[in-house]
């Protein structure tokens, strides 16, 4: 309900302005190989959308990386014309300084839709051509890593 004081809520971006905002928030951002990071979110969006996911997760695919990263603020995420699904989902995947792989992807678990983004997350990190080029022993810790959490999310190895 809205009063005269109160505008109607915005309606929610679409997938094209969602995607828009994100390749323009991590615009100048390269991944650890030196690639644009929207390849990353691109590939996120699509591994997404590929699993089945809906609008919403799509577009938290998009936006996944974006508080983590400083990108956007949790802030303008609280405000955005997101539905409360998407960024709850965001949320989700987004680490915390310090914290522990098990409260992270135990927080993944709990939030509905946030276990597909993850996935297609950890496809995407976790593939041989991206890996390639990194050196050994980055190569050695982030695939440690992901294999870390896919076993705490239940997920078989990639």
């Amino acid at each position: 309900m809205t009063t005269a004081d109160t505008p109607p809520p915005l309606p929610p971006l679409s997938l094209p302005e969602v995607e828009a905002l994100a390749r323009r928030a991590h615009a100048g951002q390269t991944d650890k190989a030196g690639r644009p990071y929207a390849e990353h979110l691109a590939a996120v969006a699509e591994g997404v959308r590929e699993r089945g996911g809906s609008d919403e997760q799509i577009a938290a695919a998009w936006l996944h990386d974006a508080v983590e990263d400083a990108a956007l603020s949790r802030e303008w995420l609280a405000g955005a014309a997101l539905s409360d699904a998407t960024k709850a989902m965001v949320l989700a995947v987004t680490k915390r300084p310090g914290e522990p792989p098990a409260a992270y992807t135990a927080r993944i678990l709990a939030t509905p839709g946030a276990l597909l983004i993850k996935e297609a997350d950890l496809a995407h990190n976790t593939d041989p051509s991206r890996l390639s080029v990194l050196d050994a022993p980055t190569r050695d810790r982030l695939t440690a890593k992901y294999a870390r959490v896919r076993a705490l999310l239940g997920l078989a190895p990639g």
